[in-house]
């Protein structure tokens, strides 16, 4: 005859979640706490070289003007279209 495979597990218990207390802490301990959670995570930031923060800019500001230069010539291209339909229609 089979043996049968005996197995001695523990029954699981229940997991029991920990309350948080209903309390809710005073204007300026939320200000104090608000301002040492933002002081740790200003700490997990990786912030940039200066190399980096300088090539970056020159970046930014160059899709600034290219941006600038093309919505300019939307705009004069508009008002050209504007005043050739006011010349004819006028």
């Amino acid at each position: 005859m089979a043996e049968e495979k005996k197995t001695n597990a523990a029954p699981t218990k229940a997991v029991t979640a920990v309350k948080k207390e209903n309390t809710k802490l005073g204007f300026f301990k939320r200000i104090g706490k608000w301002f040492r959670e933002m002081k740790s995570e200003l700490k997990k930031v990786i912030w940039p070289t200066p190399k980096t923060l300088g090539k970056n800019t020159l970046i930014s500001v160059g899709v600034m003007l290219v941006s600038a230069v093309v919505l300019w010539g939307f705009d004069e291209l508009a008002q050209m279209l504007v005043k050739l339909l006011f010349t004819i229609a006028g």
